[in-house]
């Protein structure tokens, strides 16, 4: 396992660098690069089809800039060269554990007052060079692919805040146990609090732009699921807990050409330090599982690959707008509850039987999934779009 990506190079040069990038945060930001190109991809062509229309804004040009914006920019300014310069005055704090330092008091006085002359003189600068001696309200025009920045934002934004409250409400003894830990870590992510807080953060925000939600989410099918299997390898190379059940089983013939970690694992070197000691280990991640475990995350990278596969190869034969979306709730949904059988997670007890949280929301994501599209089917044998459908 590689907790940070130091880890990783370390292992292949033969040297330690410390660089300030955990494994997860890595992978996980590469998910959003992914998810937001292939967004884009699809909003172009969706757009060349007809299915989205620009966005047509009057803006006021030439016009002084308020004095919010000087504010803004000041205090932004301040907090990225507090910290900034602070990170590069005390790089070995910043390395070891950046998210922690970066929510901390911890930086630069000189670097917050550079920050915010910079921000400020900036700020003034393009005021200047903005300004007309009659300003004049101008019609801009936007594509809805020219949000995709803000989008992901967004979804960066409301997904780690979703995530982060359903964890902590799955695992409330260590969320009062601590609190803070328990908020800044990178690990203890629970994928579908991201989704739904992301989710309605993004529909929220696009419907006030006119971007139609079937359109939208039909577009950002394959990304999402391409998305999740990209975490999930965060998941898997740092160890962090998303692991299976024990599993001392013998591996079956059916698997004897593939290794055996692929059947079950142990986890050296996990960033969560589960297990015992390891002989010799000098350093933070020494812990190894005492029992291999079914490497569930493993799995779940390749079924979200396979998974984003189909959908992508599909997006194109679909006509019937939302039909897409749908389905990447029931294969998704269908992926997710069957893993829950051979994954560790919190359970709760309900009329006598355990269910975890994942599969209380894969559940519903199936039923959702499954009938959106009958309904959409059926929508689509009406006369009217029948006709609709003819000429699209």
């Amino acid at each position: 396992m590689y907790p940070t990506i130091s880890d990783f190079l370390k292992d292949i040069l033969g040297v330690y660098l410390p660089l300030p990038i955990q494994t997860f945060g890595f992978f996980m930001a590469l998910g959003f690069v992914f998810a937001a190109y292939t967004l884009q991809l699809e909003l172009k062509r969706k757009e060349k089809e007809g299915l989205l229309k620009p966005i047509y804004k009057k803006i006021l040009k030439g016009a002084p800039f308020k004095k919010n914006v000087y504010i803004t920019s000041s205090i932004i300014g301040l907090i990225i060269g507090y910290k900034l310069i602070g990170a590069f005055t005390d790089y070995n704090s910043f390395a070891e554990n950046p998210q922690t330092y970066i929510l901390s008091l911890n930086g630069s006085f000189i670097g917050g007052l550079i920050g915010i002359v910079s921000g400020y003189y900036n700020t003034y600068r393009n005021d200047k060079k903005q300004r007309l001696e009659k300003p004049e309200y101008k019609e801009i025009e936007f594509h809805p692919y020219e949000l995709t920045g803000n989008i992901v934002i967004l979804a960066a934004l409301f997904g780690l805040i979703g995530a982060k409250v359903f964890n902590s409400l799955e695992n409330i003894d260590d969320f009062i146990a601590d609190p803070i830990d328990s908020l800044i870590s990178f690990s203890g992510l629970t994928f579908y609090g991201g989704l739904i807080f992301a989710a309605i953060a993004i529909i929220y925000y696009t419907n006030k732009k006119g971007i139609s939600f079937k359109v939208l989410t039909d577009s950002a099918a394959p990304g999402l699921m391409l998305a999740y299997a990209i975490g999930r390898m965060g998941c898997h190379f740092s160890g962090d807990g998303d692991w299976g059940i024990v599993n001392t089983s013998p591996k079956p013939t059916i698997f004897s050409f593939l290794p055996d970690w692929f059947w079950s694992y142990r986890f050296p070197h996990n960033v969560i330090n589960e297990g015992i000691k390891m002989e010799g280990c000098i350093g933070k991640h020494c812990y190894i599982l005492p029992q291999p475990v079914y490497p569930t995350s493993l799995y779940e990278i390749i079924m979200g690959i396979i998974i984003f596969i189909i959908l992508w190869s599909l997006r194109k034969k679909i006509r019937i707008s939302g039909m897409l979306f749908f389905i990447y709730l029931t294969f998704n949904g269908i992926e997710r509850f069957f893993i829950e059988k051979i994954r560790v997670n919190v359970k709760y007890h309900i009329f006598g039987h355990g269910i975890t949280q994942a599969e209380i929301i894969s559940s519903l994501l199936i039923i959702t999934g499954i009938a959106g599209i009958l309904y959409l089917i059926k929508d689509s044998f009406l006369p009217s779009n029948i006709n609709k459908n003819n000429h699209s």
